[in-house]
């Protein structure tokens, strides 16, 4: 497939290489010109602006947004609505609030355009070992970006399967799941960020208490 690539920082251009790995054509859109034209020394399309991206993708057009969430992401997602069509696809691939998400879509929606909000946990790690994905947006849109999603997504690999797990659907142990409608992807990476920095905090206390167990301190006079 043909999909849009914005932000081209350590995630965004580790994403599109692997997507490029997986034989699917990817138009890049970054501030910095040398970033795009590094990224397209690799094999993606390079653009000069985002009216020279959206003039390379073809209908239905796809924009994946890899950029940081608030001001940056709201502006890119409009002046993306002002360019695309009825039947093409906003991806926003970063952390913004699910709320938000959820306004955009309704927004985009009387013109056709369809919002994504894809949670996307990998880090700099991803472009080896793949991205998980939570994914919100209409289920039409999950379904004809299914090939992106399964190749970002790290797979089954030859992990045995968890018995009583054969026969069950989805795309769960592959990686990625569709969440529901717009909201629920970054609603579930909220959820999923919040059990993995509260994990980190145990570990981090538990090193404290071991590393300090014998410290003078603690010793009576």
């Amino acid at each position: 497939m043909r999909l849009g690539m914005v932000g081209l920082g350590r995630m965004g251009a580790n994403m599109t290489r692997r997507l490029l790995r997986g034989a699917h054509e990817v138009v890049v859109s970054d501030l910095s010109a040398d970033n795009v034209k590094h990224v397209a020394s690799e094999g993606a399309i390079g653009s000069s602006s985002l009216d020279d991206f959206v003039a390379k993708l073809r209908p239905p057009r796809i924009a994946w947004l890899m950029v940081p969430a608030g001001t940056a992401t709201e502006q890119t997602v409009q002046a993306l609505a002002q360019r695309f069509q009825k039947g093409d696809i906003i991806i926003d691939g970063g952390n913004s609030f699910f709320k938000d998400d959820v306004r955009r879509s309704r927004q985009l929606q009387p013109n056709g355009i369809h919002y994504i909000d894809v949670g996307t946990s990998g880090g700099v790690w991803g472009l080896e070992r793949g991205y998980c994905m939570m994914i919100g947006g209409p289920r039409e849109a999950f379904d004809h970006l299914n090939p992106i999603f399964k190749t970002l997504a790290p797979g089954r690999g030859d992990i045995a399967r968890t018995p009583g797990r054969e026969n069950v659907p989805g795309t769960a142990e592959d990686g990625y799941i569709y969440c529901g409608p717009s909201g629920a992807g970054h609603f579930v990476k909220m959820v999923h960020n919040g059990i993995e920095y509260g994990l980190m905090q145990a570990y981090a206390e538990g090193f404290y208490i071991s590393r300090n167990a014998n410290s003078n301190e603690l010793v009576p006079e």
